[in-house]
């Protein structure tokens, strides 16, 4: 662009000048046809550059009005997004590029269970680079844009990675109030299923609840709508395609997951939630969603039908004032049919599951440096689940599903969107041992 606008400027230079000699009084000829290319030749030439000119500036508009540089715009969240995936809304009209990555290096801890589990993927020290992900997003109009997000997870597809869709959805805002989404979307539960860029939580692995409960990173093909009812009270409501009970387990339902891949949808679910960001307390915000919905999906499990009608619900709240930063987060879910699931999975599946985590940050930076922009915050988390919360009639609980976590590390931001992470995990569990690990890592966003 600034290459193009050195152009304009030369050749509106050449264009007064040109102006300006064919204003000036033309020189006396002996002929009449001696005078006339004098007088048209600055003309023809004046046009020639005037339309180069138009052309040029209609390419410069063209870049400043399609690109989104991330260098100008605060990145910053946006419909339920994280600051990087919105960036499509900042854009006046056209292509939008974003992005994040991390990866990281785990120390498994306790030799002894290193020993037992032999080569067990979980048991021996690892490097992962564990995902790169890019936002492609276009604005049409004013009212109907696109945003999409495609991950490519663990380096290599040749080791057990993937390349996904995890979002491609279309808006369309009618009104502040009720705007409609559709697509392969996020559901909108818990903080890390809409939000999970890297430097937006702490730890270099996403809380376990939000894993094992709510089986982040969740996405489904639906349609819904989304706005804002009342000053800082936003709502998002969507019928997605339902679970497969088929692939639920002993872990919970985080198997079910179909991502719509050649989903069967034989059923479908409902998905909600509501926010509210009061003015009078600055940096607070809380919500609650539900997910309702069968996950049978038309299937025979040991010679029975079953709807296996799944509901798990979550209560959210967090904190942000000056340097501290808290969040807590509880989460219960129910599955219907679950002994005739475990009799056709022989393994006991849970007819309730459970979760809830509560941590604290705080950036100690602005105390050592009253003008410093970097971060450095030291945190703890603890979590305690259940994927067997309840056993079905006749089956037995597993014990080794109930665990506890106690985290603690460190978080450095030397620039908003570039994050190093360090953290430690202490597990227990009511029955049988699972190691500790050591955690570095680092993650970024454009």
């Amino acid at each position: 662009m600034e290459d193009m606008w050195k152009i304009i400027q030369a050749q509106q230079k050449q264009i007064d000048a040109l102006t300006a000699q064919k204003a000036a009084p033309a020189p006396v000829a002996t002929t009449t046809a001696a005078a006339e290319p004098a007088s048209k030749a600055p003309a023809d030439d004046v046009k020639k550059l005037e339309r180069k000119t138009d052309v040029l500036s209609q390419e410069v508009e063209k870049l400043r009005t399609n690109l989104s540089i991330p260098e100008e715009k605060a990145l910053k969240s946006a419909y339920g997004l994280g600051p990087a995936a919105s960036k499509v809304y900042q854009v006046g009209k056209g292509l939008s590029i974003g992005g994040y990555g991390e990866a990281n290096y785990q120390a498994i801890v306790n030799d002894e269970t290193k020993q037992k589990n032999g080569d067990d993927a979980n048991s021996h020290n690892n490097t992962d680079f564990e995902r790169l992900v890019l936002y492609a997003g276009y604005k049409f109009t004013d009212n109907i844009l696109f945003s999409s997000e495609l991950e490519f997870e663990h380096g290599s597809t040749e080791k057990g990675g993937t390349v996904s869709v995890e979002m491609a959805a279309l808006d369309f805002f009618i009104d502040p109030m009720l705007n409609v989404r559709a697509g392969m979307l996020l559901l909108p539960m818990g903080f890390i299923n809409p939000i999970h860029e890297p430097p937006f939580y702490f730890g270099n692995n996403r809380p376990e609840v939000e894993r094992r409960i709510i089986p982040s990173t969740w996405r489904d093909v639906g349609v819904g709508i989304f706005g804002e009812l009342l000053p800082n009270l936003t709502y998002t409501a969507y019928g997605v395609n339902g679970l497969n009970a088929a692939n639920y387990d002993s872990n919970g339902i985080r198997s079910g997951k179909q991502q719509g891949s050649q989903a069967r949808a034989e059923d479908l679910a409902f998905v909600g939630r509501l926010d509210y960001a009061p003015d009078f307390i600055s940096g607070l915000s809380f919500g609650g969603s539900a997910y309702l919905g069968n996950a049978g999906q038309n299937q025979t499990f040991a010679g029975q039908r079953a709807d296996a009608f799944t509901q798990l619900y979550e209560g959210h709240i967090q904190w942000k004032y000056r340097g501290l930063e808290f969040r807590t987060l509880g989460s219960y879910g129910h599955i219907d049919d679950a002994g005739i699931l475990s009799k056709a999975k022989t393994q006991t599946i849970g007819s309730s599951n459970y979760g809830w985590y509560s941590e604290v940050g705080y950036d100690i930076l602005p105390l050592l440096s009253e003008n410093t922009t970097q971060y450095l915050a030291p945190f703890f988390r603890y979590e305690h689940f259940d994927t067997i919360a309840n056993a079905p009639d006749g089956y037995a609980d597993d014990l080794t599903k109930d665990k506890q976590i106690y985290q603690f590390g460190l978080q450095y931001k030397p620039i908003p969107n570039v994050v190093i992470k360090a953290d430690y995990r202490n597990f227990t569990a009511k029955k049988g041992t699972v190691p500790d690990d050591f955690n570095l890592g680092f993650g970024f966003i454009f």
